[in-house]
């Protein structure tokens, strides 16, 4: 112990059983039992007469190799974390980082720190340190990265080493922080630079306040500190204690620490930066719901005209439209069909000027993709206009290619009572929605009818214009209905998802199938929804629904999907291709359940013995409306959106509430003037919602802009099932649903019962 020159070496002697005892419990060798617990004695301790003298500072030569040798004015900053030197060639303040490793610490060299003050070794220095592991992580990542050992990085470099680092930037601000931090205004960051840089860069004041909040000493959470934390804001009720000391081993950088069962600000800050700290609760990220019920039981990812890239006059057709649609979790694709060249099914959008793919070329990019993103069914929803001959060609690509995935026959070889559903049975199974010739049960008992057919679906009466436009007679086209001759080879390739025309709810209530399913345009379903919306929930809940766009969107625009979600429709069709509200809704809803596909609809949407009508929730059973409130506090490295040199946004968040036409609002915080980097709000919204089953929330930042429509900065939408309470990151996304990081949104949530 003599070899150790340490000013707490009398503590030591006075209290040698309790060291022991303290080394005992470490465990490790004598050395490294003997540094830890040096560690954490010193740790303990917050001040004393050394350290008042490290914070007054004194001269020391900075040697960067044998040549270069500066003189440098060094002291200790109050967070015991940084040395700051002031250069005498510039008089520029510098903060730079100085670690001796655990060895050195073990010497018995001491360097005199100030004239006329007593002396302190380098090593009780050190012990400071323990919670210094990011700034000595920056360093070494500075080093390795310092190829010609010349101590200095321009932009492109660091913007590299940061990328090595994992760190996520955004370059605008990032060379607006690089030039504050070139001190030399050399265009070069030194390795002290650098650690500025990279301070300046992830420095979070409106963090810092809530770590403080709690902190007993304003350095660390104890144990006790972070399970009140995650009590009292996060709301966190069973096992906290387990809870705490897993968010301790995982997300605390300082093993100091973590020897102590202690969080300090960089763990706090890395845990709510992390999918636990999330707005988005990580237990449902994952598949979680029961996934045994009927299709009709599940809302279902679904794409219209998936073949398109762009509109529905000119665009282009493209196998990449169904690639990007499987990927994204989708379950539901469309084709159109038509008699190609020599005898090949083509697939477009008929009557338009859109490109032409082969339909075989289709069927083998969905046995390649189809269960890429979900092992869940695919349902393909076939639009035929083609003849029997290549109709029998349809039914042969499908079965030679797709093989076992293409289900042809009902499960077990048993006359069904219901739909099957997703799990199990189902999984990996791609099922065609298309006319069939006669029902299941005749099919099951070898009985065939004429391969004559009736009606078309909706969907076929390819000219049909929404209700709602039907007096603008020069855009109002009529198809006369006619008869469909199907060819017996793709109507066995039809079980489950049999196409009808519907009459009404009465007659389905009577005469309609489980396996039958019908087609809807959008103005269609919100009549139903408005004349018979708890008749239209029952419907859903004992078949299948399919809602399509208008014909007169032919710029691939969406309608919103919420309005046919609340009626319980499963398979909404969407223009994938079409970025905006509409799909950041329909990502949002299937951001749940593992992105599957399959979203298990609300109890009283499932159960035919209940009544839900969307447009008077509260005559529901169970009604229990629940109050949101949505503080927003801070942005961090917003993106920029105008290209011009020199602008800086004027974010302003808004905060949208999707759900039945009751809980439809939205809500503004002010904008901030120039700061896209770190704008503070402290705005507080405050929402009712009804039906929290089926709501979701829209956070959305936008640039205000005083003479014109504000710019699209970013978003993010959740289900409000989906939402964690308490200080949380809200994880921010591009126009097309793409991840931006590192932009994210800063909160605080609560929600609380009004009944």
């Amino acid at each position: 112990m003599t070899i150790i020159d340490c000013k707490y070496e009398h503590f030591l002697r006075s209290d040698t059983k309790t060291v022991s005892s303290l080394l005992e419990l470490l465990g490790g060798s004598y050395w490294e039992s003997l540094i830890k617990g040096l560690n954490y004695i010193l740790f303990c301790i917050q001040a004393d007469d050394d350290l008042k003298s490290m914070f007054v500072g004194t001269v020391m030569r900075k040697i960067k190799s044998r040549t270069w040798k500066k003189q440098r004015y060094f002291r200790l900053q109050e967070d015991c974390m940084t040395i700051w030197y002031k250069s005498k060639k510039a008089g520029n303040a510098h903060s730079t980082c100085n670690h001796l490793s655990k060895a050195t610490c073990c010497t018995a060299r001491t360097i005199p720190f100030a004239r006329g003050v007593q002396s302190t070794s380098w090593r009780a220095w050190r012990v400071y340190f323990p919670l210094n592991a990011i700034s000595r992580w920056i360093c070494d990542w500075f080093k390795k990265a310092d190829k010609n050992r010349d101590g200095q990085m321009n932009f492109k470099e660091v913007r590299n080493l940061l990328k090595m680092m994992n760190v996520d930037m955004n370059e605008h601000h990032a060379l607006r922080l690089f030039t504050m931090a070139d001190k030399s205004q050399s265009g070069t960051l030194e390795d002290d630079e650098f650690v500025l840089f990279y301070k300046m860069l992830t420095q979070r004041e409106d963090v810092l306040r809530v770590f403080q909040e709690y902190s007993s000493d304003g350095q660390k959470l104890m144990l006790q500190d972070l399970k009140d934390f995650l009590r009292e804001e996060q709301l966190h009720e069973d096992g906290v204690q387990q809870y705490a000391l897993k968010l301790i081993e995982r997300y605390e950088p300082s093993d100091t620490a973590k020897m102590l069962q202690a969080m300090t600000f960089d763990g706090f800050l890395m845990y709510l930066s992390s999918s636990e700290g999330s707005i988005f609760n990580p237990n449902m990220v994952d598949l979680y719901q029961d996934m045994t019920q009927p299709l009709c039981h599940y809302f279902i990812s679904s794409s219209h005209n998936t073949y398109l890239l762009e509109d529905q006059i000119r665009g282009h057709s493209s196998v990449e439209g169904y690639i990007r649609a499987l990927k994204r979790g989708c379950r539901c694709v469309e084709v159109d069909c038509w008699d190609g060249p020599n005898g090949e099914p083509i697939v477009y959008h008929g009557h338009t000027f859109t490109s032409k793919i082969f339909f075989k070329d289709v069927v083998t990019v969905l046995g390649n993709y189809a269960f890429k993103a979900s092992q869940y069914p695919v349902i393909l929803s076939i639009e035929n206009h083609c003849s029997v001959e290549q109709q029998k060609v349809m039914a042969q690509h499908l079965t030679q290619i797709l093989g076992d995935k293409l289900l042809k026959s009902p499960l077990d070889g048993k006359i069904p009572i219901g739909l099957p559903s997703p799990e199990v049975s189902l999984e990996r199974k791609i099922l065609l929605k298309g006319k069939k010739i006669g029902g299941l049960e005749n099919c099951m008992n070898g009985v065939v009818d004429d391969p004559l057919m009736g009606e078309v679906s909706d969907e076929e009466d390819t000219a049909e214009i929404d209700d709602d436009h039907h007096r603008n007679d020069s855009i109002r086209h009529r198809v006369k209905k006619s008869k469909q001759r199907l060819s017996k080879e793709l109507s066995d390739c039809v079980v489950y998802c049999k196409s009808v025309h519907f009459s009404s709810f009465k007659h389905s209530q009577i005469h309609s199938k489980f396996y039958e399913i019908s087609s809807f345009t959008e103005s269609k379903t919100r009549k139903h929804i408005r004349e018979a919306g708890s008749e239209f929930v029952l419907h859903n809940a004992r078949q299948l629904s399919r809602v399509y766009p208008s014909g007169l969107r032919t710029d691939s625009s969406n309608f919103n999907p919420q309005d046919m979600w609340n009626a319980g429709c499963q398979i909404v069709a969407l223009n994938f291709q079409t970025a905006g509200v509409e799909m950041d809704l329909n990502d949002g809803l299937f951001s749940q359940n593992g992105h599957c596909g399959y979203i298990l609809k609300p109890t009283f949407m499932r159960n035919t013995d209940e009544r839900f009508d969307p447009e008077n929730p509260q005559n529901r059973d169970g009604y229990k409306p629940l109050s949101l409130s949505v503080q927003v506090i801070s942005g961090q490295q917003l993106p920029k959106v105008n290209i011009k040199e020199g602008s800086i946004i004027d974010p302003l968040v808004r905060v949208e509430i999707h759900g039945v036409p009751l809980d439809q609002a939205k809500q503004e915080t002010r904008y901030i003037d120039n700061n896209g980097f770190n704008p503070v709000w402290h705005d507080t919204l405050q929402f009712t919602i009804h039906v929290p089953e089926l709501a979701l929330v829209r956070f959305v930042v936008e640039d205000y802009d005083k003479t014109s429509k504000n710019d699209f900065v970013g978003q993010f939408t959740l289900p409000f099932i989906c939402i964690q309470p308490g200080y949380r990151h809200i994880h921010l996304l591009s126009k097309d649903g793409t991840s931006i990081p590192p932009s994210s949104l800063f909160v605080h949530v609560r929600i609380t019962k009004l009944m």
